[in-house]
């Protein structure tokens, strides 16, 4: 299972291409699709990420849910419709289409922020603030993470 961790900083190119954060890149390398998939975030104003397999899972998840269920047919919109399957570039590159970025609000810089077995792309102004209002919330609420020994 692809695993994306840590937070890294990289510039757009004047051909609007990125390059994805190696660690990232090699979280995905024995996935059969060679690059990741990108979504407009609708929790978040980001994009979201994560591997194609990862997708996959998602995808089959959505088998529980009944075939005439509007619920399903909203995260269709949302999370497959959008979907975007971008294949890394020889040097690690890819292009984020415009309407991705726009919903971001990225311009020239975007910080990746790994969440686990995804992964989110954000201006960097704006994850700082969300950083923040995340760090203060987990101040207040000190949830409780159950670890299993398997």
């Amino acid at each position: 299972m692809a695993l994306f961790l840590s937070t890294y900083e990289n510039r757009l190119d004047t051909k609007g291409r990125i390059s994805i954060p190696a660690p990232f890149r090699t979280s995905v390398q024995s996935d059969k699709f060679p690059g990741i998939v990108l979504y407009r975030s609708f929790t978040n104003g980001c994009i979201a990420g994560l591997s194609m397999s990862r997708m996959e899972k998602m995808a089959a998840a959505t088998d529980n849910m009944g075939v005439f269920d509007a619920e399903l047919d909203d995260l269709s919109a949302m999370l497959f419709a959008d979907a975007r399957p971008l294949q890394f570039d020889v040097t690690g590159r890819v292009i984020i289409p415009a309407d991705l970025l726009s919903h971001a609000g990225i311009t020239d810089t975007a910080v990746f922020v790994g969440r686990g077995n995804s992964f989110e792309i954000w201006e960097p102004t704006a994850f700082k603030t969300a950083q923040e209002k995340s760090l203060t919330s987990l101040r207040k609420s000190r949830p409780s993470l159950v670890i299993s020994n398997q």
